[in-house]
């Protein structure tokens, strides 16, 4: 065992061997050294900065710009974004479409197109609580707008039609719309001339019913209405919208719309009940087929009374509302939401200034003539 008298004495506070005051003076005219070091390299630094760098004040975070296939999309951190600007299409394509969408002959009767029911002149729809179909049969539901119909996740109100494609077939067959066979479409249409060059132009295999679908889904991909005043302000035109409309779109996240009415087309991308909060259908009563929304697509019971949440792009033009078309005005419309949806009352004042900011949303139409 070592002699207790021969220990090398220890720091009393951490029990650690002393240094011998050599190193410890070796140690501090060390770290002298580095930090009159340190000192020199931030000044030349700084010297540096002063006479070369940039000293204009920082620029605000820039919108991400990121491209899917054809289309231009920007990203804004808000829950609502923009439409694109432009869109890329096959020009012979949109034009065939164009005139097969106008065209009445595409019915049985001759009496109705696809504009018949979706007015490019009245916010892509048609003004009435239900459409008028061929032979004057009347149909189920309100006319959702053609406009930006593109960026949905699923087509009608049941969102029985998966892709524009497929959307193309409920109206052509439906005896209470356009009431049409493709055989039948097909072989009228291989009777006009106009068609057979127009078709033989665009189609190595001329007239059928995948030519047709693929013309008129071109023709609706170009129905944008971008450049709102809305998407003008989140692209960072501030003065675009006023003040009151900035409080009403304020209110409208505050108050949880933006809950179902998001993304690019504030809305269309996700199901939901119609009476959240409150049976909607109870208290209107005559509940009918219609009324059941998704169920009659999947047959679950939790998809009755579900429905795609429509658009609000142009909304200010595409009264009546709701699948329904049971209320004609904007502020009709917004308290049935917060009572139904919300479970709430809002003020008049709150709903007026909510309505203002659902101006905002209406587009531009991709055509010249189209008002």
């Amino acid at each position: 065992m070592p002699d207790a008298n021969n220990r090398r004495p220890t720091n009393k506070t951490y029990g650690n061997p002393t240094p011998p005051p050599s190193l410890v003076d070796e140690h501090s005219e060390r770290w002298a050294f580095f930090l009159f070091l340190s000192f020199l390299l931030v000044l030349f630094g700084t010297a540096i900065w002063l006479v070369f760098g940039d000293h204009t004040a920082p620029e605000p975070p820039q919108p991400e710009i990121s491209l899917s296939g054809t289309e231009q999309f920007i990203t804004i951190h808000e829950p609502i974004q923009p439409l694109p600007l432009t869109v890329k299409l096959n020009p012979d394509k949109v034009a065939l479409g164009k005139m097969l969408f106008s065209d009445t002959r595409l019915s049985q009767d001759n009496t109705m197109a696809c504009i018949s029911c979706h007015n490019l002149s009245s916010g892509g729809a048609d003004g009435k609580q239900v459409s008028t179909g061929a032979g004057g049969a009347r149909g189920q539901v309100n006319t959702l707008s053609v406009f930006n119909s593109a960026y949905q996740i699923a087509w009608f109100w049941d969102g029985r039609a998966a892709t524009l494609n497929e959307q193309i077939d409920g109206p052509i067959h439906n005896p209470l719309e356009m009431g049409i066979t493709w055989d039948r479409l097909e072989k009228k249409l291989q009777q006009i001339t106009e068609y057979e060059t127009l078709f033989g132009k665009v189609y190595a295999d001329g007239i059928n019913e995948e030519n047709i679908k693929d013309a008129i889904v071109a023709f609706e991909q170009s129905l944008i209405t971008p450049n709102s005043r809305f998407d003008r302000y989140l692209r960072g035109e501030t003065d675009a919208i006023s003040e009151n409309e900035k409080t009403g779109y304020q209110l409208f996240k505050d108050y949880g719309c933006v809950a179902c009415h998001q993304g690019m087309n504030i809305g269309g991308n996700m199901f939901q009940i119609f009476g959240v909060a409150k049976n909607y259908f109870e208290n209107r009563g005559n509940i009918t087929r219609a009324d059941l929304g998704r169920f009659n697509v999947t047959g679950r019971k939790e998809d009755k009374y579900r429905f795609r949440v429509p658009s609000l792009r142009n909304v200010a033009l595409t009264a009546p509302y709701f699948h329904d078309g049971s209320r004609d005005t904007l502020e009709q419309a917004v308290h049935i939401m917060a009572e139904y949806q919300l479970g709430r009352t809002i003020p008049d004042t709150d709903v007026a200034l909510i309505v203002s900011f659902l101006n905002t949303l209406t587009g531009e139409y991709p055509y010249e003539g189209i008002k």
